[in-house]
């Protein structure tokens, strides 16, 4: 039988107190397994911690840690571990977007972009590692994008993290699958969160946002896509259904990918 349980798994989802990473860490509690999850400042950690309590999931534990700075990171994996137990699925979500021109960025901000999305990545995935190693056995999903796949107008850093970010995901597949460490990435297409709720503004003249109309005619499926829609990938890559998967980056873009976009009337 298909095993898709996380019943007694320890998973922790990072940048999880909204959005993305919550769908995904609820999803995992739903499937069984406990929930511990960061953000960077504890006022965001409580907010999730509510919205947790709010939709029914107990027993979750929140961290406040700046995912790049490589002591904190330890130092939460090993509170985790000694709290709540070794550490069976992480989930490197958290993640930053500057939306500006390329030749208008300095480079400080291409490289905080760097640093979040895919310094922070490895940062977790190394704390993590030992322990997964030693029992031989562990999932690591990294949040990817199509912008692993695609380039756009200003999002030259994220593009380039995004990129690095999927290349980072199939090196500690071909490192690490010897100990039966299986990591994959998730890329999400256009979804409707906070953080893209200005895209979806509707204009003073009762229109839709030019972005919201750009995305809805690129995707097959004619609108953006739910946090919760990711939620069925995630459950399969960290469970055992997904044993035979390593290296592989899933897109749940609406079919972005495979679509050229209607033609102009």
């Amino acid at each position: 039988m298909i095993n898709f349980s996380l019943e007694g798994k320890v998973a922790l989802v990072t940048g999880a107190s909204y959005g993305i990473g919550f769908a995904i860490a609820k999803a995992y509690a739903e499937a069984g397994a406990k929930i511990t999850f960061c953000d960077i400042k504890q006022e965001f950690v409580d907010k999730g911690l509510a919205a947790y309590a709010e939709a029914g999931v107990e027993n979750v534990k929140g961290y406040v840690c700046d995912v790049t700075n490589e002591a904190m990171v330890q130092d939460m994996v090993a509170k985790i571990e000694a709290e709540v137990g070794p550490i069976d699925i992480l989930v490197n979500n958290a993640g930053i977007i500057k939306r500006i021109p390329m030749h208008e960025m300095t480079a400080d901000e291409f490289r905080q972009v760097i640093d979040v999305d895919l310094n922070a990545p490895f940062i977790c995935a190394k704390a993590v590692l030992p322990s997964m190693m030693e029992r031989r056995s562990g999932k690591i999903i990294n949040i990817c994008s199509m912008m692993s796949e695609l380039g756009r107008e200003t999002v030259s850093a994220y593009a380039a993290a995004k990129g690095g970010l999927k290349m980072l995901t199939r090196n500690i597949c071909s490192e690490y699958g010897e100990y039966n460490i299986q990591c994959n990435g998730i890329g999400p297409g256009y979804i409707e969160t906070p953080q893209t709720a200005p895209l979806r503004e509707i204009q003073p003249d009762g229109s839709k946002h030019p972005f919201d109309q750009f995305i809805c005619a690129k995707t097959p499926a004619g609108r953006w896509l739910k946090p919760e829609e990711l939620t069925g990938p995630a459950v399969f890559l960290a469970s055992e259904a997904s044993n035979g998967v390593n290296g592989h980056i899933l897109y749940v873009d609406g079919g972005i990918l495979a679509y050229i976009g209607k033609q102009p009337k």
